[in-house]
């Protein structure tokens, strides 16, 4: 009979999203790049217009030499609240820009099936309402974010230094 006294098994976030984070600080990438790598993840995570997500991240993630893997991580995370949000970013959008006050699955398949420049105007209107509410909410919630970031991965990092001194004099 075996007795195995391994440690647990850990859950699928910490897998996932922490453990290859943390490995990030210990590859060198400093903590004000890695906060500034999940906050710019997060923003591009959440862009109401679907199917540039993961080019937008690449692009800017190369542009400021941050690590692509894990801002894209981050944002292909945030894909089920991405989805959650862009339909109250298009109607808000389309308001916005003086479109009608409701918007509908059921009123855009009509529109495409009767009309179908006005469905692409209806959609056009509620897509660049919808951006332009993401950056300016974008804007506010990534510096507070990455305000709140900066300090928790430099203690993060200061504490992973500190264990590999103390593993390094054993």
């Amino acid at each position: 009979m075996s007795t195995d006294t391994a440690a647990p098994r850990p859950g699928f976030f910490r897998r996932r999203v922490v453990e290859p984070l943390l490995g990030q600080l210990r590859q060198g990438l400093s903590p004000t790049q890695l906060a500034l790598t999940v906050t710019l993840g997060t923003a591009f995570g959440l862009v109401p217009l679907l199917g540039v997500t993961t080019v937008l991240g690449t692009a800017v993630a190369v542009w400021l030499r941050l690590n692509v893997g894990a801002l894209l991580l981050v944002s292909h995370l945030l894909s089920p609240v991405q989805l959650l949000i862009l339909l109250p970013l298009l109607r808000y959008g389309a308001r916005l820009l003086g479109g009608p006050a409701h918007i509908s699955l059921e009123r855009l398949q009509y529109l495409l099936s009767h009309d179908w420049q006005a469905a692409l105007q209806l959609f056009w209107r509620a897509e660049v309402g919808a951006l332009l509410l993401w950056l300016v909410g974008s804007i506010p919630v990534g510096l507070a974010l990455y305000a709140l970031l900066v300090p928790l991965f430099r203690r993060v990092a200061r504490r992973q230094q500190a264990q590999a001194e103390i593993s390094a004099a054993e």
